[in-house]
């Protein structure tokens, strides 16, 4: 059984197979019942015994949400199964109850848990109890749906991620600055991050990206600069300043101004360069309406994209099968 609770969780093949994956999810989004059937045609790779009875997940909420909310219970919904969404708060975690005895209690009602949550160390502990694949919807320390969006919306622009420059300005040391670190590592990108001195990627997330970058042909960096940064770069990519639950924000704002994603900055970037922003934007703050708006701007087909790679990515962790890639077409 695996989990998918940060981006090096899984190998670089198997991250290109997924991107791969929900690039054909994309273009057969209604007529492929993975999660339940019978379904009409079964790629190779995926098991064919799939059950009758639709395959259940349960997405849980400890933090706000819209994005991750409607493409997860849309793209369960498309593939055939059955998306129970419910607020934490209306549950008995809200009374205390322990994530592991939750985890114990729903790996034997359903086939998956995605969650939405905040400390790394909770989703491991419902990860540890269960005994169904766990997948990580965001929490402080990673974003890996997210990323998994992003590399599926440079591929479509590029071809492919590898060899790639993404330069990421802002707030370098949270969940986003992690999961670029580690999943354009994987992926063989150049990933450059900027940003100040006051909110650093976390150390053992920079060494890790580091030898994965090593191993996969690509590099990191962290910068102060900006402009350095997103000097010549393919794809320039930003999030918001003051992420949930956050209140330093007159400090925040302070620090962060001389990484908004303006046109002056994006001038920086390569002309075929293309924006990225995981949404919510807090426009006029870390990215401009210009910029967001403008014809480099992918930021919706980004969002759009969530869709597709999490479909892929259940099928995969709940059939425990993937396509190969040479099958997969591109």
């Amino acid at each position: 059984m695996k989990h998918f609770l940060k981006d090096d969780d899984i190998t670089a093949d198997e991250q290109r197979r997924l991107i791969a994956f929900a690039r054909e999810l994309k273009t057969d989004r209604y007529t492929r019942p993975l999660l339940g059937g019978p379904p009409p045609a079964v790629p190779d790779g995926i098991d064919s015994r799939l059950l009758a009875t639709p395959r259940s997940v349960a997405v849980i909420f400890e933090k706000e949400s819209t994005r991750t909310r409607m493409s997860f219970q849309v793209g369960i919904t498309e593939l055939g199964g059955n998306a129970v969404l419910f607020d934490a708060q209306s549950s008995h975690l809200a009374r205390g109850e322990s994530i592991e005895d939750t985890a114990r209690v729903l790996s034997r009602y359903v086939d998956a848990i995605v969650i939405r949550t905040f400390a790394d160390a909770r989703i491991a502990a419902l990860a540890g109890a269960s005994s169904v694949p766990v997948v990580n919807a965001l929490t402080d320390g990673y974003h890996p749906c997210q990323l998994l969006a992003d590399l599926m919306t440079i591929t479509e622009e590029f071809g492919a991620v590898a060899g790639r420059t993404i330069a990421f300005v802002g707030d370098t040391g949270n969940n986003m600055g992690h999961s670029y670190l580690l999943a354009g590592a994987l992926a063989g990108a150049h990933v450059r991050l900027a940003g100040p001195d006051l909110h650093p990627p976390a150390g053992d997330v920079l060494r890790s990206a580091t030898e994965l970058a090593a191993a996969h042909g690509g590099s990191v960096s962290v910068t102060t600069d900006p402009i350095a940064a997103i000097d010549g770069a393919d794809v320039v990519a930003t999030d918001t300043w003051l992420s949930m639950g956050q209140d330093n924000r007159e400090s925040r704002m302070a620090a962060l101004a001389p990484y908004r994603l303006d046109e002056r900055l994006l001038a920086n970037a390569a002309e075929h360069a293309i924006v990225l922003h995981c949404l919510p934007a807090h426009r006029g703050e870390e990215i401009t309406d210009e910029v967001m708006d403008g014809p480099q701007s992918r930021v919706f087909e980004q969002a759009e994209n969530r869709l597709h790679t999490q479909k892929a990515l259940l099928a995969w962790l709940i059939t425990d099968a993937l396509p190969p890639l040479e099958e997969v077409p591109t």
